[in-house]
């Protein structure tokens, strides 16, 4: 098995989304889901699809990890509730929750329905709510946990995803308030916000057409790294603020994103302007 420090070895996580949406490269779930598991968990992998997170499983298991399937709708307390007993009988407890579930797509104030409005709220931030509610008492009662939840650059950035940006902006605010609540319960909580990673989701929405291959070359180049970034990336930063080493961590976002927040448009224009139409 493909393991590095053992930094979570023993604990027990939840990683909601844990299968990816179909296409090429993998999503934030499947990646922090496999990497929590080399790095020592028992992670139950929760999936509105479970033929999708069966395909995690797979890949955890031919790597001698441990993992459960459990099918759910997170945006339902009821089977939210029913996910963390299903981790508490089958790993003994809950010590990770990773609340990873997105759902993106394009639209302003003025053009997006009602209904795809209240949708993006539901999953993207209904389901942290709910999947929190439930994973809280438990780690409570024994007095330490980790929760880290997955937002976006959306958040702090406009990119015409007005639903999906505010969903990611509220869950930083739940992200510190919840920090505040549960604190001196020994739980931390902490939020990731990837940048112009290269996923499955990322693919679904911006589309295959002949132009792809350019927009996916201007999200690389406009990071300081210049370099692709993946769920790969989301998943590493996962299994540091889930691990003990970051046991004095808490109530941040952690950007994931080749130092784009860092900087303006208009100070990557020598490398945009080298690409070709």
């Amino acid at each position: 098995m493909a393991r590095s420090s053992g930094r979570v070895e023993g604990k027990a996580a939840i990683v909601t989304g844990a299968g990816s949406t179909p296409g090429d490269g993998i999503g934030t779930g499947k990646a922090s889901a496999v990497v929590l598991a080399r790095e020592g968990a028992s992670v139950l992998l929760v999936d509105l699809y479970p033929e999708r997170a069966e395909l995690t499983l797979k890949m955890i298991e031919e790597e001698g990890g441990k993992a459960k399937v459990f099918a759910a709708d997170v945006t339902q307390a009821d089977q939210c509730e029913a996910m963390v007993a299903a981790a508490v009988e089958n790993f003994g407890t809950v010590d990770i929750l990773v609340n990873n579930i997105g759902l993106a797509s394009l639209g302003t104030v003025v053009d997006l329905s009602e209904e795809a409005w209240d949708r993006a709220l539901n999953v993207n931030l209904r389901t942290v709510f709910l999947a929190s509610k439930y994973a809280v008492p438990v780690m409570a009662a024994q007095g330490s946990g980790s929760i880290v939840n997955i937002s976006s650059i959306s958040a702090l950035r406009g990119d015409g995803t007005i639903a999906y940006s505010a969903a990611k902006g509220a869950m930083l605010a739940m992200t510190v308030d919840m920090a505040y609540s549960h604190g001196r319960q020994g739980i931390r909580v902490n939020a990731i916000a990837p940048g112009h990673i290269t996923t499955p989701m990322v693919n679904s929405v911006s589309g295959q057409d002949p132009r792809a291959d350019f927009r996916t070359q201007l999200r690389n180049e406009a990071g300081l790294l210049g370099t692709p970034g993946t769920g790969w990336d989301v998943g590493w930063a996962v299994a540091f603020l889930a691990s003990d080493e970051a046991r004095w961590i808490t109530g941040i976002t952690m950007p994931v994103d080749s130092g784009v927040l860092s900087i303006t448009p208009l100070s990557m224009a020598q490398y945009l302007r080298a690409i070709p139409e």
